[in-house]
């Protein structure tokens, strides 16, 4: 049975009843899918969709998040493809959305991304485990002990030096644990070098496991412009990934405050 629904961009998608065939373009909401129970209807994922690792070595791989190859989803005829604002380029979402049924989601805020959850279950037909896992997910973020107040700053990315700005899900998820980010009244993903940091009263830095892999060594980088500073390697999926896997984000987040 035909159904219309409603996606995060506010734009109105066409199913033909419970998707088979479904195309992630999201590795967060990649994840979801699986936990959500649909083994066999997702037929394809990019190849930054590395959770659950049996999925990454099996399932087919479309390219890249920002760099999919429309012929193989062609070939893979699906009845749902599911891309994001942000981790997916504007024109090939319009391509795609000339053939297919592609439903998007905007996320900026947890209470974005539990949504989020609950209209990929509706989607699917997987409502009521879409219901436990946001149900898990307040329950371990209500029960987050606040952390003792820090001025952060959280880095993505060097050459050149990116961050985060206030109007990010990385932004809120740093709030939730009771810390300030530095950069809040800044957009996006503002290009700051960490000597322009000096000014902010930053306590602590975080830098992010992805999308740029930082290690051990870039800790003293950080530590030459802003010796007084902590500075902290942190699991990226923790703060970036909207799906599922924000059920263990609060235990993650208890031990590293």
């Amino acid at each position: 049975m035909e159904r219309t629904v409603t996606d995060m961009m506010g734009r109105r998608v066409l199913l033909n009843g419970e998707p088979k065939r479904i195309v992630s373009l999201v590795p967060s909401q990649t994840e979801l899918l699986h936990d959500l129970g649909l083994e066999e209807e997702v037929v394809g994922i990019t190849k930054f969709c590395i959770h659950p690792e049996s999925w990454f070595r099996s399932k087919r791989r479309v390219g890249g998040t920002k760099s999919v190859h429309l012929e193989i989803i062609d070939e893979l005829k699906p009845d749902l493809v599911i891309a994001n604002k942000e981790e997916n380029t504007q024109e090939q979402v319009e391509a795609l959305a000339e053939k297919y049924p592609v439903w998007i989601s905007d996320i900026r805020t947890l209470d974005e991304a539990l949504q989020m959850i609950l209209s990929v279950g509706e989607l699917t037909g997987r409502e009521g485990k879409a219901a436990d896992i946001v149900s898990n997910i307040r329950s371990g973020m209500a029960s987050l002990q606040t952390a003792q107040p820090l001025r952060v700053a959280y880095y993505i990315w060097r050459n050149p030096w990116m961050s985060v700005g206030g109007d990010t899900f990385i932004s809120d998820m740093i709030s939730r644990i009771g810390w300030t980010n530095v950069l809040e009244n800044e957009s996006r993903y503002p290009v700051v070098n960490p000597e322009s940091l000096r000014g902010t009263g930053v306590q602590r830095v975080l830098l992010s496991s992805e999308p740029y892999p930082f290690k051990e060594q870039h800790i003293g980088e950080i530590k030459q412009a802003l010796p007084n500073v902590e500075v902290t390697l942190v699991d990226g999926e923790m703060f970036s990934w909207y799906g599922s896997r924000l059920m263990h984000a609060p235990g993650y987040f208890s031990g590293i405050v």
